[in-house]
């Protein structure tokens, strides 16, 4: 579970988008961002909230938001995952963990009652100062844009 909470200065970060390219948070200063990290592409509950975020991206989009995926992934992964479901926001191919250590959602997870360490599925909305507006730890796959912008309401 992240360490991070609501009101804190936003972890900076470095990472290559599918592309290849270098994306940091400075990036996006000035705008808002909707930072989602989940555990790995083309897996049933990322593909459900990846897709939720691309059917409701024109919302958030006209919402002022900026959209930025992170998992372990590859780039290679990530390039297929963009194209076969059509998503229109980069994905960071955090291989090393830095971004997924730094805004601490590396832990321990169950499923079937094994044990293991991965990527716990979280949402930073950060604001254009650069500043967490929301921590969003129990994500609705299906329905994450419309959790996202009603959380967000002012």
């Amino acid at each position: 579970m992240t360490y991070l909470k609501e009101g804190d200065k936003a972890p900076d970060f470095t990472g290559l988008n599918e592309k290849g390219e270098t994306v940091t948070l400075s990036d996006f200063k000035g705008k808002k961002l909707v930072l989602f990290f989940y555990p790995q592409d083309n897996t049933p509950t990322c593909t459900d909230e990846a897709c939720s975020l691309r059917d409701g991206y024109s919302e958030l989009k006209k919402q002022g938001f900026e959209l930025l995926g992170v998992s372990p992934d590859t780039m290679k992964k990530h390039q297929n995952f963009i194209k076969k479901y059509k998503l229109p926001f980069p994905l960071i191919a955090d291989t090393e963990r830095k971004m997924i250590e730094a805004y601490g959602v590396w832990g321990e997870k169950q499923l079937f009652g094994r044990k293991y360490m991965g990527v716990i599925r979280t949402t930073f909305v950060i604001d254009a100062k650069g500043k967490i507006q929301r921590i969003i730890s129990k994500v609705d796959k299906n329905n994450h844009a419309k959790q996202i912008l009603e959380t967000t309401a002012n």
